[in-house]
C-alpha cells in the first residue's frame, strides 16, 4: 500500500496502544469510546472551515485553540479538536487515521496530529 503523506501513526503502534489501554486503564475498549482527533494549522479560519466539513461527517467540534509556545518568537499554531463516539479495533482505527491523514492533506492543513481516547460519559 502506498504511504500516506504525513502518516506517522502505524498499525503496530495502535496495537500497542490498545494493549496498554486494556492492561492499564482497565477500559473495555471493545465498547463505544469517546475518540478525539486533532489537526493543526497556523490559520484558525482554515481550521474553522475544516471543522465545518468534519461536523457534516458526524464529528462533534470541541475547540479550536492556540498552542502554547516555548518561545514568544515562535509562529502561532492552532489546533482543531473534534470527537466522535465509536468502537475501534487497531485495524479500524488505522483506517480512520488514514482517512484523516488524507482529509488533512486534501484540505491543506499542516497535519492530522493523532487521537486520544477515553470512556464515554454517562
Amino acid at each position: 500500500m502506498e504511504e500516506l503523506p504525513g502518516k506517522t501513526i502505524t498499525l503496530e503502534s495502535l496495537v500497542e496502544m490498545f494493549n496498554n489501554i486494556e492492561n492499564q486503564a482497565q477500559w473495555d475498549i471493545s465498547k463505544n469510546m469517546l475518540w478525539g482527533y486533532f489537526f493543526t494549522h497556523n490559520n484558525p479560519q482554515k481550521l474553522e472551515q475544516a471543522a465545518g466539513v468534519l461536523k457534516e461527517r458526524g464529528y462533534r467540534v470541541v475547540d479550536i485553540y492556540l498552542s502554547d509556545k516555548e518561545e514568544p518568537s515562535e509562529p502561532d499554531m492552532y489546533w482543531l479538536h473534534v470527537e466522535k463516539i465509536e468502537i475501534h479495533t487497531p485495524e479500524s482505527l488505522d483506517r480512520r487515521n488514514d482517512e484523516l491523514y488524507i482529509f488533512a492533506n486534501e484540505f491543506g492543513l499542516y497535519s492530522y496530529d493523532g487521537m486520544d481516547v477515553g470512556p464515554v460519559s454517562q
